[in-house]
């Protein structure tokens, strides 16, 4: 068994050996940013099931096209269906959704898009790993601050009420904790806040980070 692990160590350090990144030899990020008249960001949405993450995100996303900027929206369902239909909800694979995420959207930036992210991603932690990832300059974290006793009321999904009977193990909120986002760019409670409204106080922030 040690001995097969070794190998398969040694083939990922050749197949390493083998890839030559041309990032240098192509178009800079700047160039792309130009030619959009806009600077990309990542607008990372952090929050529990049913907080409105995908619902502001999806409302976001028309208004900044509504504004003539060209935007890209991943929300957590989506990717589940797709590019990571191939993980679970333990700690590790939730961290390796995080992680794809944040690389896929740090593509989209440097390509000058603004990115919407919609993920519960419960962890200050995994929240962290993504910044790093994109880089903190570009990373605004916004807190969907909703109480978990409205997020439960409307149980869109019936998720909280099955967590409840512990037919869903490790679930955010329930069985598993969410951590509150320390120093988030902005907080908004869409149990007190119209979307309306709430769009407005995202694109306050915004804006001005993307207007080039």
């Amino acid at each position: 068994m040690k001995s097969m692990d070794t190998n398969k160590k040694a083939d990922k350090n050749n197949c390493q050996l083998n890839i030559t990144p041309v990032f240098d030899k192509m178009l800079a990020r700047k160039d792309k940013e130009q030619l959009l008249r806009q600077r990309g960001i990542m607008v990372w949405f952090t929050g529990l099931s049913g907080s409105g993450k995908s619902t502001l995100a999806i409302a976001l996303e028309k208004e900044l096209h509504n504004r003539g900027l060209l935007s890209c929206l991943l929300d957590g369902d989506n990717i589940r269906s797709g590019i990571n239909n191939n993980l679970g909800f333990s700690s590790e694979e939730r961290l390796e959704n995080i992680r794809r995420i944040a690389e896929i959207g740090k593509l989209f930036i440097n390509t000058g898009i603004i990115t919407i992210a919609a993920f519960i991603s419960p962890e200050n932690a995994m929240r962290e790993m993504a910044a790093s990832i994109i880089g903190q300059e570009d990373f605004l974290e916004i807190y969907i601050s909703t109480p978990l006793e409205e997020c439960e009321r409307r149980d869109i999904k019936g998720l909280y009420a099955k967590a409840r009977k512990g037919e869903i193990k490790e679930f955010t909120g329930i069985s598993a904790p969410f951590e509150a986002p320390v120093n988030p760019a902005l907080s908004i409670d869409t149990s007190e806040h119209r979307v309306e409204d709430s769009v407005h106080k995202l694109l306050e922030v915004i804006l001005p980070k993307v207007n080039q």
